[in-house]
């Protein structure tokens, strides 16, 4: 007998379940699934999207953090050789014991762990070759920001691939309705960069003082350079001495900060 699926959304979860059909569909077009990928699908809740994806993809791993959802999930997918649900928490669970060879990842994520979220995808798995986000609107402009409107989620998501909205979301898309709109994000990684952590803890140090001019930030901590010196190494790099951090985008800040490693 199936399980019944009247589950309420946990607030404390940020749990908001998609209900819009058209989204889901612009959610799987953007993740381009091919006969070969393998999914790692973050909060799956009742399976609607999962039930998408594996009708494409060779393997789809669903983590869903609430327990009780997954009898559900286990049931709607008993028999499906090509799904495999798991219960837990995705920012602690070991994913490279989960994956081999390369992914993609789908994910409705609660607001509230977005950027932590970011930080364990770039930092701790094995790189994915794609990312499919639902993240609140404001979340997704800021990630997509340029110069002179850098910032630092910005950055350490531009370090390590190149991020588009896709759509805009309505928060009459989801049950129940979050308090603001959301966007459909894709993030193609790349390995251009070698060392981002690097770079970011780098850039990371000046947007501490994100309204003072560069030069200046830079004399005060790189005293074995003169001001002169320090004024040439930004004017070669085409970095105006009076920039601000947010004036920066992260390929400049990875050249500054090959010129002044030590």
């Amino acid at each position: 007998m199936k399980r019944s699926s009247t589950i309420k959304p946990k607030k404390s979860l940020g749990q908001h379940f998609l209900i819009n059909v058209g989204i889901l569909q612009k959610t799987l077009d953007a993740a381009s699934i091919s006969s070969e990928d393998t999914i790692i699908e973050v909060g799956p809740g009742k399976g609607i999207l999962t039930e998408a994806l594996a009708k494409k993809a060779k393997k789809v791993i669903a983590i869903e953090k609430d327990v009780r959802l997954i009898p559900i999930l286990k049931d709607k997918f008993k028999g499906w050789d090509n799904v495999r649900i798991i219960q837990g928490d995705v920012l602690k669970i070991n994913i490279s014991e989960l994956i081999f060879g390369e992914y993609k990842v789908v994910a409705n994520l609660p607001y509230y762990i977005t950027s932590h979220f970011l930080e364990v995808m770039f930092t701790r798995w094995p790189k994915p070759s794609s990312a499919v986000l639902m993240v609140q609107r404001e979340v997704g402009q800021r990630i997509m920001a340029k110069p002179p409107h850098m910032n630092l989620l910005a950055l350490s998501v531009q370090a390590y691939g190149h991020p588009s909205i896709i759509q805009k979301v309505s928060r009459g898309s989801f049950y129940p309705a979050p308090d603001v709109d959301s966007v459909i994000l894709k993030i193609v990684l790349d390995e251009k960069n070698k060392n981002p952590e690097e770079i970011l803890s780098f850039a990371g140090l000046w947007f501490k003082s994100k309204r003072k001019q560069l030069l200046g930030l830079l004399i005060s901590s790189f005293k074995q350079y003169t001001r002169e010196e320090l004024g040439n190494i930004l004017e070669g790099l085409g970095i105006q001495a009076n920039a601000r951090p947010e004036n920066l985008s992260f390929d400049q800040w990875a050249q500054l900060h090959q010129r002044l490693k030590i």
